[in-house]
């Protein structure tokens, strides 16, 4: 196509801009890089379609393996970008996967789902949903992938996102305590909420005077035309009309914040919520004051972001915590 001469529909800058034919021309995040054995860290990735009919995709991590029988912990990985750009194939995001599965030593699954405004919420949804199925397929030792059926721990299984991911780990581990849901056939230990993409109508702390905030009002009706309400539970799980955070399906949750980011204090709420509701868990909070949103996929190799990383890992690590 001659994007000279294209008509423009309209934009969502500086994230993407969309033609009157349809066209979605996304500015960020095109960049790819391809599966490989990382020379840097000795873990090795590969690419692997899992629902063809929708052309849902993960990328594997497999970190370089002292014994080839041993049972690693395994998580499942949602990338940000707020629901509108993003892969794993994503240079910042396949980095940071690399260097965590050598960290924690852990096998990974980087769920590549679709992408709004083509696919609407709740397509990223309904993508995590199957992919986390996909998953759950090999954990009575059968399923076509051999990383999982020979390396993966089942009685480790946690998820993970940044941002608009740490949503969707969200609402994956809530549909998984969903009695309704169908289940999963295996169980969930934890999530990972790193500087989680949560909203409201009503603005919050600091909110109301962050620089980004009409571009936040704006970003759920437009990823959710069907529910455009801020105050929708899928973007914001502390509404008056959310399922109750008793029926969050894990029993070990960590939200990681920025000190610096507009979504700090929904992380900070989040974390308050669900330490108060009830549920039978041990829930985590960890600030990293001065920092902006996403500081450690920019910038890896900064102090802060290797603490990130060390805390992640310790976390995906530790052994069952005592229930009370």
């Amino acid at each position: 196509m001659d994007m000279s001469k294209a008509e423009v529909d309209h934009e969502f800058l500086p994230f993407l801009r969309v033609y009157k034919d349809g066209h979605v021309e996304r500015l960020l995040g095109t960049d790819s890089v391809p599966a490989s054995l990382d020379s840097e860290t000795g873990v090795s990735s590969k690419d692997v379609l899992i629902v063809p009919d929708s052309g849902v995709s993960a990328r594997l991590y497999l970190p370089k393996l002292a014994d080839a029988n041993q049972k690693l912990p395994i998580l499942v990985y949602f990338h940000g970008g707020g629901f509108i750009i993003g892969h794993p194939s994503t240079p910042m995001y396949h980095h940071h996967l690399n260097l965590l599965v050598a960290e924690a030593n852990i096998v990974a699954v980087s769920v590549a789902y679709r992408l709004a405004p083509e696919n609407p919420i709740p397509a990223a949804y309904d993508d995590s949903w199957a992919a986390l199925q996909w998953v759950a397929s090999h954990s009575k030792g059968e399923g076509p992938e051999s990383w999982l059926t020979e390396h993966a721990d089942f009685g480790r299984v946690f998820l993970a996102g940044e941002s608009s991911g740490a949503n969707i780990a969200h609402h994956m581990a809530m549909r998984a305590g969903d009695p309704n849901s169908g289940g999963l056939g295996m169980e969930i230990l934890g999530i990972a909420l790193v500087h989680p993409h949560f909203w409201g109508a009503t603005p919050i702390g600091s909110e109301a005077m962050a620089p980004v905030k009409a571009l936040f009002d704006r970003l759920w009706p437009y990823v959710c035309p069907s529910q455009p309400d801020n105050d929708d539970p899928q973007i914001n799980p502390l509404a008056a009309n959310a399922p109750s955070l008793l029926g969050l399906g894990c029993t070990r949750v960590i939200v990681f914040v920025a000190g610096k980011d507009a979504l700090r204090d929904r992380g900070w709420l989040y974390y308050e919520s669900l330490a108060r509701s009830g549920w039978i868990g041990v829930v985590e909070f960890a600030e990293t004051e001065g920092e902006e949103h996403g500081f450690h996929l920019y910038n890896p190799n900064t102090e802060t972001a290797r603490e990130l990383l060390k805390r992640l890992a310790f976390f995906l690590n530790r052994e069952r915590p005592p229930l009370v």
